[in-house]
């Protein structure tokens, strides 16, 4: 069984396990309810290992500004004025050294319950993925549960001077940091002088579409004229250095890094160096939207995947919403040629809108072949997001996150899919509809299929679409193989409406480059196990059947 591919499980612990239906409109955790690390039990961890997952990244775990008040257990609250939503965002990280009190049982013990979910999910087989958030923290960033000995971000700093290389924040020297939200308590946020926001933006008044609750990290780059001082290694290079390493020390598998692009290459290639040294286990995965970045991001800076939206992700979306040609996905592999091992590939995460969402395709099913393609195309990690597998619309506003196709990652909610399949911890299709049965079996059936067949796991990939422009409908098609050894996968996403009965042609190219041996050929299609003897040949095409919304995995042998 191959199981080199991996394949990521997005959730975020503050509403997977929340059982509170109520999700009042900018609720309160009291009203709302919360969900917790402990309960992420080994049985659901086992249920979420059975569709074919590998890594489970649990976003938002580090401490984070919030309207909740732990101050009885010494954690300084933070100002409303400068924390979207209730809950507010797992991105404003407050704490690097510390676990969110509202994913604790018992809030003093909250880094030994993390500790404890890692041990687990490594006990169920499964790898753990957190968030590196590297480029600028919450506004009132403090760390009350740092090492000995290590300094505070800005502890040190010159706050007389926009800039100095061994200051970790920018100053807008001066003047006061006018927040762009009104005060509604009566203790207005003061901070003399501003800092620069998270966003790069550079003045002391920040609008309501800026990070506003955030402040931009200093790595000794002058934005007044893009001057790098990297010599003596800056302090901000240090501090951050140290708390990868804490957060590796603790057993995480995996850094899913926030915005990596906003953060010179320099340093990855400094830091990333040095935590593989010590934890040459550890994959580090760039949110990054610059392709012409990749590159260097790959091969100087030492990331092993890049997100791979301005290619893939945009034309998958753009196919299934009937706006691109199937044939486009040609496009998306040759952009990124000889980096593919190197690509995440997904259609659904926390930035994103759900599929399922009137803002996207409006019914889960239409993305059936995209995920055929985007999973099983290369080599490359493929990650999905907790709720697509079940059809999750996101429907309607909880609060500062509007009505717009995705969960909230601001607010105090439970999700209604996933809270239904997780029915108190049972983890059942009990309360599933139909529909979402048949989702998260065909979602189930195409990852299995990623991470057991070698061909699709370790194998070579092959474009069929500029031999079969005139024997399929290259609007609505797309085919390609996936080969090792003497094994053959074909693979053709079907992403119309209607059944499909394509003529696919397999070029002499193709046999010549993966070393196919032609003939007859014993073929089962991998999800509905029909099989079915094939002539494998350049000079005649494959007939091969599909249904709408749908794909097929004709394995030869």
């Amino acid at each position: 069984m191959a199981n080199d591919k991996i394949i990521i499980y997005q959730l975020m612990p503050r509403w997977f396990t929340n059982m509170n239906s109520e999700n009042t409109f900018n609720g309160t955790l009291e009203e709302n309810g919360v969900g917790k690390l402990n309960h992420i039990t080994p049985h659901v961890l086992r249920s979420i290992k059975g569709l074919g997952i590998s890594h489970v990244w649990y976003t938002g775990v580090i401490e984070h500004a919030t309207k909740s008040d732990y101050s009885s257990f010494g954690i300084k609250s933070s100002n409303d004025q400068v924390v979207k939503g209730n809950a507010g965002s797992p991105y404003a990280i407050r704490d690097y050294y510390d676990i969110d009190p509202d994913l604790a049982v018992d809030v003093p013990h909250r880094m030994q319950e993390f500790e404890m979910l890692v041990e687990r999910t490594h006990e169920a087989g499964l790898k753990v993925v957190i968030d590196f958030v590297p480029n600028h923290v919450a506004r009132e960033y403090h760390s009350d549960a740092k090492p000995s000995g290590v300094a505070d971000l800005g502890e040190d700093d010159n706050t007389k001077r926009f800039f100095a290389p061994d200051n970790n924040f920018y100053y807008i020297t001066g003047y006061d940091f006018v927040p762009p939200v009104p005060c509604d308590d009566g203790k207005p946020y003061t901070e003399h002088p501003a800092k620069a926001t998270g966003n790069d933006c550079y003045r002391e008044n920040p609008d309501i579409n800026d990070w506003y609750e955030t402040v931009k990290l200093n790595y000794g780059i002058d934005p007044g004229c893009n001057c790098c001082y990297f010599y003596p290694i800056p302090s901000t290079w240090q501090k951050m250095l140290h708390i990868l390493m804490f957060w590796a020390s603790k057993g995480v598998d995996a850094f899913r890094c926030d915005m990596a692009h906003m953060v010179p290459v320099e340093f990855w290639r400094w830091a990333i160096a040095q935590v593989k040294e010590k934890h040459p286990h550890i994959v580090f995965i760039a949110e990054i939207y610059d392709t012409g970045l990749y590159h260097d991001y790959i091969h100087r800076g030492g990331f092993d995947y890049l997100y791979d939206k301005v290619t893939l992700y945009d034309t998958l979306r753009a196919v299934v919403c009937g706006q691109a040609p199937a044939s486009a996905i040609t496009g998306c592999w040759q952009t990124i040629e000889g980096l593919q091992d190197h690509m995440l590939n997904f259609l659904e995460n926390h930035d994103e809108q759900r599929i399922a969402s009137p803002q996207f395709a409006g019914y889960a099913f239409r993305a059936i072949p995209a995920l055929a393609v985007s999973a099983a195309m290369s080599r490359c990690p493929f990650m999905l997001y907790a709720g697509q597998e079940l059809g999750e619309k996101a429907e309607g506003a909880t609060g500062f996150s509007g009505d717009d196709g995705r969960t909230s990652i601001f607010d105090y909610i439970s999700v209604d899919t996933v809270r239904r399949w997780f029915n108190h911890g049972r983890c059942n299709s009990t309360l599933l509809t139909t529909d979402e049965k048949a989702l998260r079996k065909a979602y189930a059936d195409i990852l299995k299929i990623c991470r057991t067949e070698r061909a699709i796991a370790e194998g070579e990939f092959y474009d069929l679409m500029y031999v079969n422009m005139h024997s399929l409908n290259p609007a609505k098609q797309y085919a390609f193989l996936r080969h090792i050894n003497k094994e053959t996968i074909l693979v053709v996403a079907n992403f119309d409406d209607h059944d499909a009965v394509c003529n696919v042609n397999v070029p002499l190219h193709a046999f010549e480059h993966l070393g196919i041996t032609a003939g007859e050929k014993k073929a089962v299609e991998l999800i509905s196990r029909q099989r079915s003897p094939m002539s494998l040949t350049h000079e005649k095409p494959l007939t091969i059947s599909i249904q709408p919304f749908s794909a097929v995995f004709w394995k030869l042998k």
